[in-house]
């Protein structure tokens, strides 16, 4: 794949989670969620003063052809029946992590703040 097309491909990763920021936080204006401009250092996704207050994360995003986590969570879908599909993955010497669809943790987010 391409430099630019690569780029591309993160871009709109990065603008599907500020999109969905946006619309779960109405109260919240354009310029509170700002996508980073690709090779800029820091957060993918840059929050003001006011979007962190009703979303206090910091956001990276990755978006690869291949994800071995991928893997798991389709596992955890056959699994999981009517609930709601969870994935923890750790690495040695690291933190374990959650994964979940991200629709369901924005919704999560907005539900908290509301």
């Amino acid at each position: 794949m391409k430099a630019q097309s690569a780029k591309a491909k993160g871009r709109k990763l990065q603008q599907a989670v500020r999109d969905g920021i946006l619309k779960r936080f109405p109260a919240l204006e354009p310029d509170d969620v700002r996508s980073t401009g690709m090779g800029q250092s820091g957060e993918d996704v840059q929050l003001s003063p006011a979007a962190r207050k009703v979303f206090p994360y910091s956001v990276e995003c990755k978006n690869l052809a291949k994800i071995a986590v991928y893997n798991y969570y389709d596992q955890c879908m056959t699994n999981c029946g009517n609930h709601e599909p969870l994935v923890v993955i750790k690495q040695n010497r690291s933190k374990p992590l959650a994964v979940v669809d991200l629709e369901h943790f924005l919704d999560l987010v907005e539900n908290k703040h509301e």
